[in-house]
């Protein structure tokens, strides 16, 4: 993969400039980012902001339910806008349900139980939410439904697959559960599969452009051929390219037109961010320190230099500890220092 691939993907990710945005304009920009790490999404926003604080995000989730946290591409949690959630559902958990059932019945939870599990949390939720997942599992053991081990969070699961839950207000520190009906309103009321993979394909090379078919389907978690779909629908909008990828043509996309993006500047990214999760293949990123992905999915925190990872980093106590790979140049630990104060500044302001 060349640099100029890189660039062109780090500005599609909004990491070459820096704007003060609300957080659901980023979030809206890149469609979907990876959710099952509070701290990660939160961060994610940062590193595409300027300005910003991890409460302003909170604020977007409570406040102005504009962004919600929902189980969606590939079966994992995603921090989408609530808009968004509309075109998503659909498309990337009807697949899901299956491998579901399976794994509820490993807990030994039957179909039918599963289903009364669901009933109960969306009962619950429209009579007092929004409710955490303490006190879901209270309502759940109410109603002679097990939650030990790990059927609750598979029963959380199994109603969000469904539709009918979301996580959505920060009750405190706390992320609470609330009914997709109540918080989000009525779905739109037709559903067209063409016309929403057409916009998934066009929305997803916006944000991780270019990108080939592949791509796409892995990162929303669709069969290959509907990916193929959406993008064919969309042709009349690519730009031709040698090496086969899809990209939107100048005016549809946020890096158009004029000369190639140059590589972000040194910057800090949080654990599970977007850049690791758009394409099959991240070793252009990664290089040869494919350790920050562990075996057991964790994806860790690491700071960026001229697009690839230099190092990686923590955050307790309110401070920030990076551990580079190697010696890096004075102006770039300067640089990685300066936003190692801003991610100080971030959370300290939630």
């Amino acid at each position: 993969m060349t640099a100029e691939l890189v660039a062109q993907r780090c500005a599609a990710q909004l990491l070459s400039l820096r704007s003060a945005n609300e957080p659901v304009t980023i979030v809206r920009h890149l469609l979907a980012v990876q959710g099952q790490d509070p701290r990660g999404f939160r961060l994610a926003v940062r590193a595409r902001s300027s300005g910003l604080c991890a409460a302003d995000v909170d604020h977007a989730l409570t406040q102005e339910r504009s962004l919600v946290v929902a189980w969606l591409n590939r079966g994992t949690l995603h921090l989408v806008t609530a808009d968004d959630y509309w075109l998503l559902h659909p498309l990337t958990t009807p697949q899901l349900l299956p491998a579901s059932v399976r794994r509820l019945a490993m807990e030994g939870v039957t179909p039918d139980l599963g289903d009364k599990a669901a009933a109960v949390i969306d009962a619950a939720l429209t009579a007092d939410g929004p409710l955490t997942r303490p006190e879901l599992a209270q309502r759940l053991t109410g109603a002679g439904i097990p939650v030990a081990g790990q059927r609750l969070v598979h029963l959380l699961y199994r109603a969000a697959v469904a539709g009918l839950i979301v996580r959505g207000p920060m009750l405190g520190r706390e992320h609470a559960f609330v009914s997709v009906r109540d918080w989000l309103g009525a779905p739109p009321a037709r559903f067209d599969r063409d016309a929403a993979l057409a916009e998934l394909a066009r929305r997803y090379l916006v944000g991780h452009g270019p990108a080939s078919e592949k791509d796409l389907a892995r990162w929303a978690g669709v069969p290959l051929g509907q990916a193929r779909r959406g993008l064919s629908a969309i042709s009349a909008e690519l730009r031709d390219r040698e090496d086969g990828l899809a990209e939107l043509r100048p005016g549809r996309g946020a890096a158009d037109g004029g000369r190639p993006p140059d590589l972000p500047p040194p910057r800090l990214l949080g654990p599970f961010d977007p850049l690791l999760h758009g394409w099959v293949d991240r070793s252009a990123v990664l290089g040869s320190h494919q350790g920050i992905v562990t075996t057991n999915g964790i994806f860790r925190p690491f700071a960026l230099v001229a697009g690839r990872a230099a190092g990686t980093w923590g955050y307790a106590g309110g401070k920030v500890t990076l551990k580079p790979f190697g010696a890096l140049p004075e102006a770039v630990a300067a640089a990685l220092s300066a936003d190692a104060d801003d991610v100080v500044r971030f959370m300290a302001e939630r």
